[in-house]
């Protein structure tokens, strides 16, 4: 059966991630979190001082070129971890010192160049899912399945609230609201690659929706649009 592209676009904290990884697998493609390298880009930033109190954008743009990212499969967990400049990074690209400045780092002109042209190999060759911000609209305009997820802010807020919690962070559910709310003004109004819903991607909204329930119906869906292809 022929293979298509999936591109997973969406507000953060709507469950992107968790819902492509899972389509990926039942579906036996390879599944690419665009995320996870915004991310990764950022926690080198914060943690050369390019970004934070006083940012040095220029500064990390010349150190784009030495970056290099990479998707390593992790045995115990089943799923790939990412790695920076060789180091597993996984667990610190997910904390709120790297959610507070990724919106930022990925409006940066420089930046988007160079992931989604990274991102644009890794799916030449179909039968990938990948979640991002732009997937549909720029990195893979002719994805043959387009989904735009999205949810109430204070319904994110409250996931993302807890995940943080789970892993023992020091937050309060106003900061975790604060930055929902922020990343989305930055990420919709940016004038490069903003986060918008490509005109033939299906909208779905998950806010009273569990896990279950919207793979099942995403998985079927997307069944029906690989049928099609013959």
């Amino acid at each position: 059966m022929k293979k298509i592209t999936i591109a997973i676009d969406g507000y953060s904290s709507t469950g992107k991630s968790t819902l492509a990884k899972r389509l990926a697998k039942a579906l036996n493609y390879i599944y690419v979190d665009t995320g996870a390298m915004y991310r990764a880009v950022t926690l080198f930033a914060l943690d050369h001082g390019f970004v934070g109190e006083e940012d040095n954008i220029p500064e990390l743009i010349a150190h784009l070129p030495e970056m290099e990212l990479k998707f390593v499969p992790n045995p115990d967990s089943g799923k790939s971890d990412m790695y920076l400049n060789g180091q597993n990074v996984e667990e610190e690209i997910r904390s709120m010192r790297v959610s507070g400045q990724v919106s930022k780092v990925a409006a940066i002109g420089e930046v988007r160049t160079k992931l989604v042209e990274m991102q644009q190999q890794m799916g030449k060759d179909k039968g990938i899912v990948m979640d991002g911000r732009d997937i549909g609209t720029v990195v893979f305009p002719d994805a043959e399945l387009k989904l735009f997820m999205t949810a109430s802010p204070e319904i994110r807020a409250t996931r993302r609230y807890k995940e943080l919690l789970d892993k023992e962070e020091q937050v309060t559910f106003e900061e975790v609201l604060k930055n929902v709310q922020e990343r989305d003004r930055i990420d919709s109004t940016r004038s490069i690659s903003p986060l918008q819903k490509a005109k033939d991607a299906i909208e779905f909204d998950n806010s009273d929706m569990g896990l279950e329930e919207q793979f099942e119906r995403i998985y079927d869906f997307s069944q029906r649009v690989i049928a099609k292809q013959g």
